[in-house]
């Protein structure tokens, strides 16, 4: 796969994605949008690809926030259309039948901070600063931040940060919930590889049933979401891994899973 502002990898059963406009603090905008959800969805669907990490190229931002240039010259009608194809894609990470990863490394501020949210599991460096600033732009977040950040850490707390606008450190961010560690720079796409490695190798079909349940099953009423896991928890049951993972349980050997 080429593409002009990402750049994508894969080993050991994870992809890598890195958002590569340097020159932009890897700042979203319409064709990186396009991009992202395009390679998500390519690279979801093969079988050899267990987990993804999203990370930002350089030192200095995850992803600073959406294309300002951009988005200053947009109609009502191209906002509506922008913040439609934003929230696609957030959906497109939020509901992957594989975990992703996102290694914040650096500024993750509005869009940057959304897509994060939209990922699985957050792990972030020491120096992120993590935000959701619309609010001084004018504006509000489009891509979902104003439905995540709350599920996140809270309603008054995500209430407090939309409406000051001002960013958290990691430490913070860690504490509240937004991500679940906090690592050395140099540290941080080793430890969320290695995260990802590990979550790769898990049973596919009992895995994207775990992602699936959780999608679907928290904003249901309990007795809806507890049927959604019988249902799941029986495809299961029903599978070749199943009797792999407890053959090998029971063997005190390692399983091999066959996604099957």
């Amino acid at each position: 796969m080429n593409f002009d502002f990402l750049n994508v990898e894969h080993h050991d059963g994870v992809a890598r994605i890195t958002v590569s406009r340097p020159d932009k603090l890897n700042a979203l905008n319409a064709a990186t949008i396009a991009e992202l959800d395009g390679a998500i969805a390519s690279l979801v669907g093969q079988s050899d690809i267990g987990a993804l990490v999203i990370t930002g190229a350089g030192n200095k931002a995850f992803i600073a926030g959406a294309d300002i240039a951009e988005l200053r010259g947009l109609s009502a009608l191209d906002a509506e259309r922008f913040a439609a194809r934003g929230q696609a894609l957030m959906r497109r990470i939020e509901t992957a039948s594989v975990p992703v990863v996102a290694a914040i490394n650096g500024f993750a501020l509005g869009g940057g901070l959304e897509l994060a949210m939209a990922c699985h599991i957050r792990y972030a460096s020491e120096n992120a600063r993590l935000g959701l600033p619309e609010i001084k732009l004018g504006l509000i977040p489009g891509f979902g931040g104003t439905q995540r950040l709350p599920r996140a850490i809270g309603r008054a707390r995500a209430i407090e940060m939309m409406l000051s606008g001002e960013p958290v450190d990691a430490r913070t961010a860690e504490r509240d919930g937004l991500v679940q560690a906090v690592v050395a720079p140099d540290e941080l796409l080793p430890k969320a590889t290695a995260l990802a490695e590990r979550l790769a190798v898990q049973a596919p079909i009992a895995r994207e049933r775990i992602l699936s349940s959780i999608d679907r099953g928290m904003d249901l009423p309990l007795e809806r979401s507890l049927e959604l896991e019988r249902s799941n928890f029986t495809v299961c049951c029903a599978t070749a891994d199943m009797k792999e993972g407890t053959s090998a349980f029971l063997e005190r050997r390692a399983p091999s899973f066959k996604g099957r």
